[in-house]
């Protein structure tokens, strides 16, 4: 028998909301934190929305050398790793640092910091040959994304399994499973898992655009990330962390830790199709779900919420329907279903963190966020998708999915933990 796995603690920084506390408040209130591009002037560019982060390091507590060294990434990394702990109540020094570990999702690494110094040592892109003189010490490590849970690690005396996991869309997801299967191996006592992602530059909005996968809704920011919605015409891109403290239930319990949930059952496929399209029928998606159910001992009709991918594009939303229907087969009618993109848009790799988070807090309040800006449902897209307004009720058992370019798609089931199978 595996052992078991719980969350013990939570730390977030989102769009709109800085902490725990304010990103639930968020969520629940169908706040969103959607706005014109601030970082730079995004004039040139189609899409020129996003859901930036009211983030000052020094503010949250890092040093001044600490925000010189670090990418943006690493600094919202280290500061919702820094909640989580003083959620969780650990002490690790009263912990073996050998048997603490840390995995960090994110799907576009030290892109901010790499950007920034292109242009510095490019003299604003005239020379082809660059001045390595004018870069920073450190931006070796923003080359390399390892560099971001080795900062994570360093902070809190980690000395166990370190390491980063880069799928694209699904790393928050995969992020988190792979601490849980290091954990339930035996590898480690204590993890610090979660995701993030500072991917607001000119370089990506460049990306996308060329694809056209963001939203080009400029006059409507606040309205613009609309999943499942008749008029939804692409993601809005976002930011942020979400970290969580991961360990053993044993473990948890002798020392009298608060469990927010466990994580019961978790599942990774690829479709191996295209880089960027999806099949419609969602058929590698729904694997996923159903292998997730199998590992947690569950049928659909245990599932009370589903937070769905839901990014806001043709594609994505009636291929994620799709595979609900599949895996959850009469049960995707009853279950509630949300998609918190449309709050907090597209963080990229941090997205499937954040949504563990909304998901762990929906089972500690037994409410679930609603899917803002959902006025004329997609005729596809026949799910109850929660619109506008959060929705109370009893939330025992969550699914949470994620589905990124590259084929990659993610299922993760999390339970309340009195109600998980022992």
């Amino acid at each position: 028998m595996s052992r078991r796995v719980v969350i013990t603690g939570i730390g977030v920084v989102a769009p709109g909301a800085t902490g725990v506390k304010a990103f639930w408040e968020l969520l629940t209130a169908g706040r969103t934190a959607t706005r014109r591009i601030s970082f730079f002037d995004p004039a040139p560019f189609r899409s020129q929305v996003a859901a930036e982060c009211d983030f000052d390091p020094l503010a949250e507590g890092l040093s001044p050398q600490q925000a010189r060294r670090m990418d943006r990434s690493a600094q919202l990394a280290v500061v919702s790793a820094r909640e989580c702990l003083r959620d969780s109540g650990l002490d690790l020094e009263s912990f073996d640092p050998s048997r603490t570990g840390v995995v960090v999702g994110s799907a576009v690494g030290c892109t901010t910091g790499l950007e920034e110094e292109y242009v510095v040592v490019s003299d604003g892109g005239r020379r082809w040959l660059v001045d390595d003189e004018y870069a920073v010490p450190h931006l070796f490590g923003y080359l390399v994304p390892s560099s971001i849970p080795s900062e994570v690690a360093w902070e809190i005396g980690a000395e166990g399994p370190v390491s980063l996991v880069s799928t694209g869309c699904t790393s928050g997801l995969d992020s988190v499973g792979r601490a849980v299967e290091l954990l339930r191996e035996g590898s480690a006592d204590i993890m610090v898992a979660g995701a993030t992602d500072a991917p607001i530059s000119p370089i990506t909005l460049a990306c996308f655009d060329a694809i056209r996968a963001t939203t080009p809704r400029n006059d409507e920011p606040a309205t613009a990330s609309r999943p499942f919605d008749a008029s939804r015409n692409g993601f809005v891109l976002g930011e942020g962390s979400a970290m969580f403290v991961l360990e053993e239930y044993e473990h948890a319990r002798r020392r009298g830790a608060h469990m927010y949930a466990e994580v019961t059952g978790f599942a990774s496929r690829s479709n191996a199709f295209h880089m960027t399209g999806l099949r419609p029928d969602g058929t590698e998606m729904a694997e996923a779900i159903v292998t997730a159910m199998d590992q947690s001992r569950i049928t659909p009709a245990d599932i009370d919420y589903v937070n769905a991918h839901g990014s806001g594009t043709l594609q994505n939303d009636r291929h994620e329907t799709a595979a609900f229907k599949r895996s959850l087969g009469e049960d995707a009618y009853r279950v509630p279903v949300s998609g918190i993109k449309s709050m907090i848009g597209h963080s990229l790799g941090a997205i499937g963190s954040l949504e563990i988070a909304a998901c762990a807090l929906a089972v500690e309040h037994d409410v679930v966020p609603p899917t803002a800006n959902l006025h004329q449902p997609d005729p596809v897209c026949d799910l109850d998708y929660v619109p506008l307004t959060a929705r109370e009720g009893r939330f025992d058992t969550v699914l949470t999915v994620g589905s990124g370019f590259g084929g990659f798609q993610s299922a993760m089931v999390l339970r309340r933990p009195e109600r998980s199978a022992r």
